[in-house]
């Protein structure tokens, strides 16, 4: 006797439109990070160089701080 799987025809593969829909989210999210991030380098660039000491970076920081790249440095001294 002979069983035929009905599973057997089956790509594994997730279908196309899953596939879209995962990739039109992830652009979506990197666009409005990558907005997001911007508005907080130009909100931190408008502050005078007393408001940047008291939280902790320079000027020259500002990108890093916002990428979360200073964050580290910032934790060893304290």
């Amino acid at each position: 006797m002979t069983t035929i799987s009905q599973t057997a025809g089956r790509s594994l593969r997730p279908s196309s439109s899953g596939g879209f829909f995962s990739t039109l989210a992830n652009a979506a999210y990197s666009l409005f990070d990558r907005l997001e991030r911007r508005s907080a380098i130009k909100t931190l660039s408008e502050l005078d160089d007393r408001a940047l000491r008291d939280i902790g970076i320079n000027r020259s920081q500002i990108e890093d701080a916002v990428y979360g790249q200073v964050k580290t440095e910032l934790t060893r001294y304290l």
